[in-house]
């Protein structure tokens, strides 16, 4: 088997909005799109991000460690430009740490069960792998 995507859920309340945000914001352009789910794919990369809809008001409790994770120079500032993005739309977020060098944003009404995770590049060099 080779990996192809990862899925997260997204409320259907806000589906739109995340994808608007992922399509104009970091340059994902849609692959294929159903009734229910989208794959979304940012240019340079080779793994996909699906999103299906969800009407469950369950939010999971530990979703801060699933995460959604971007390598950026300036992680923060690069997570609360997004926070700023969808608070002009009604909806609230936040910005965290996990350290000093990784960040997260939530957006408690539309993701379920996943953060947005930027950190520093640094932090991604895992050096040479086997089988790599």
């Amino acid at each position: 088997m080779r990996f192809n995507h990862v899925a997260n859920r997204l409320d259907a309340r806000h589906f739109e909005a995340v994808v608007t945000m992922l399509k104009t914001r970091l340059g994902f352009v849609e692959l294929r799109r159903t009734e229910r789910a989208i794959w979304l794919r940012q240019p340079g990369t080779n793994i996909d991000l699906q999103f299906s809809r969800s009407e469950t008001s369950q939010r999971d409790e530990d979703k801060r460690r699933s995460q959604i994770s971007f390598l950026s120079d300036t992680p923060r500032q690069d997570l609360e430009a997004l926070a700023e993005w969808f608070a002009t739309r009604g909806l609230e977020a936040s910005v965290g740490a996990y350290s000093d060098r990784e960040f997260f944003l939530d957006v408690p009404a539309a993701f379920v069960d996943f953060v947005i995770e930027a950190m520093l590049p640094k932090l991604a060099e895992y050096g040479d792998v086997a089988g790599l």
